[in-house]
């Protein structure tokens, strides 16, 4: 990928807030200067000081927040690049994906004569500034843009994925898997889920059926909320993790999230967030019409999302610029773009990371960001969240690996669990060309999001973050075909199965899990 703009990188990139190891190591040095901490007893009195100041839970929320995020450690000679993906051909398969999203966005670079990133004039940065907070009034003509790739892209690409080990049909039971992915990797049959999602069996109190209308509040609802005040005022992350697998009530959400993500507005992150938006407003990027146009055709036609404009714009435009984003490559199979300045290509010391985050949006990407504006009504704190939840989960939703999380894991769970459990309903759409991957995986690609009520989609996420696993979206997935079986059957081709599972704003997720997991014959 080529620059056309000067040689100066594209985009100035703001300075980091303060790490918290710099931080710890200031309030320790200043704590040693205090009067009551004594040299003969030093190391009690820090221990004893963190606990009162509130600095011991701080630290042990940093610390489970990171083993929450980093890989599990591998063997001390695996290069560095199995942290990424330890599978050779998917490393592979990704790279040569990488490889056609950057051919499109070339190709629409130099079809429309756009740079890739250009100073604003004076004037534009002024008129930018101004409508900061009603960009959604802007109507710019994206008539030539195009998303560089939608999820029926990607689905294709996961459909020609193979292992080369087994080109031979090595394995008698891969040989009968009879759906669309055809890649030989580990996942849960339903006794195995029942052990992973335990807190969510029939015996189990639930936010999205216990508290319904006809379940008196004082048998779970009351004291569910008292918990979750506990758990709030305790400030532990392990513990709120663990609460929300029972579903979050509505009032405490946004902070119970916040406590599992470790995410809190400091004046450093509101001062990062700002440094964000002022690469915004100087630099234009190819991607920013990308966005708008994401924009445009997914979020502002939805009935739930609409008024919620001008928060992704601002979210998702600062998104862009984030080079602390560039850490999650670490665990991602994925790679980072680079863009050269003109002339200079494979010149390493001429080359710069396009976006500066890493990520190329695609058709849909702006979902992952809108659910979380009826949480968070603070900019820069939903911009953290959405950053934290992209890093966690969802960069797994558009990236080729083995991961469990993984899109490919997910999918494979997902046909698995239908040709296992409902055989017959499996066999019958695969007669009529009507492969229910082909349907569920735009539901599973962006986490359900655009699909379910907001109110279910959230009971969704709860249980995505209280489980720090997305399985739990192909779990769902099967349920509703499971829910729909009986129409299914009846259908004769693809289009009259998408009509049947067209609109899934009036499911209620949580009885539709614990039937499929619970109530299902094994």
């Amino acid at each position: 990928m080529s620059q056309k703009g000067n040689r100066n990188p594209p985009i100035c990139q703001p300075v980091c807030p303060l790490s918290s190891g710099i931080t710890v190591s200031r309030f320790i040095l200043t704590s040693l200067q205090r009067p009551e901490i004594k040299l003969e007893s030093l190391k009690e009195d820090i221990k004893e000081f963190f606990k009162i100041s509130g600095w011991e839970k701080k630290l042990q929320n940093a610390v489970y927040s990171e083993l929450s995020v980093s890989p599990l450690p591998s063997h001390p000679a695996a290069p560095p690049e199995h942290l990424k993906e330890p599978l050779v051909y998917m490393r592979k398969a990704q790279g040569s994906w990488e490889k056609r999203i950057l051919k499109s966005l070339n190709s629409m670079c130099t079809e429309l004569s756009i740079p890739l990133a250009r100073k604003r004039p004076v004037g534009e940065q002024k008129e930018l500034l101004n409508k900061w907070n009603e960009m959604g009034t802007d109507e710019p003509d994206l008539s030539l843009f195009r998303p560089v790739y939608a999820p029926k892209d990607f689905l294709e690409v996961l459909i020609n994925l193979r292992n080369p080990n087994y080109e031979n049909g090595d394995s008698l039971s891969f040989r009968t898997h009879l759906g669309l992915i055809q890649v030989p990797l580990k996942v849960k049959d339903i006794p195995e889920l029942k052990e992973c999602f335990v807190e969510l069996g029939l015996s189990t109190g639930q936010l999205g059926i216990d508290d319904s209308t006809q379940v008196p509040p004082e048998l779970f609802e009351n004291e569910h909320v008292r918990i979750g005040q506990k758990v709030l005022a305790e400030q532990d992350s392990a513990a709120a993790q663990q609460y929300v697998r029972q579903g979050s009530p509505t009032a405490l959400r946004a902070e119970l999230w916040a406590l599992i993500l470790n995410v809190s507005s400091q004046p450093e992150d509101i001062l990062y967030y700002e440094q964000l938006k002022t690469n915004v407003i100087q630099h234009d990027l190819l991607v920013d019409s990308l966005i708008y146009k994401d924009v445009k055709l997914t979020a502002s036609n939805d009935d739930y999302y609409f008024v919620f404009e001008d928060y992704l714009y601002q979210v998702l435009l600062c998104f862009s610029r984030d080079t602390t984003v560039l850490g999650h490559f670490a665990y991602n199979s994925a790679s980072p773009p680079k863009s050269y300045i003109r002339g200079k290509l494979g010149l390493e010391e001429y080359a710069v990371f396009y976006p500066p985050n890493g990520v190329i949006p695609f058709h849909g990407f702006s979902m992952y960001v809108a659910p979380l504006c009826f949480l968070y009504h603070e900019p820069s704190k939903l911009y953290q969240i959405f950053r934290e939840m992209y890093v966690r989960f969802f960069f797994r939703l558009h990236s080729i690996s083995s991961h469990p999380s993984g899109i490919v894991s997910l999918c494979l769970l997902f046909e698995t669990l239908l040709q296992t459990y409902l055989p017959q309903l499996f066999y019958h759409l695969r007669e009529i060309g009507a492969q229910p991957l082909r349907i569920s995986f735009k539901w599973m690609v962006r986490a359900f999001s655009g699909y379910l009520a907001t109110d279910q989609l959230l009971l969704l996420w709860d249980r995505i973050l209280g489980y720090n696993s997305l399985e739990i979206l192909a779990v769902l997935a099967a349920a509703v075909f499971a829910f729909r079986a009986v129409n299914l059957m009846e259908v004769t081709s693809l289009a009259a199965a998408e009509a049947v599972l067209a609109d899934l704003s009036t499911l209620k997720v949580m009885p539709l899990l614990q039937i499929f997991l619970f109530a299902t014959v094994t």
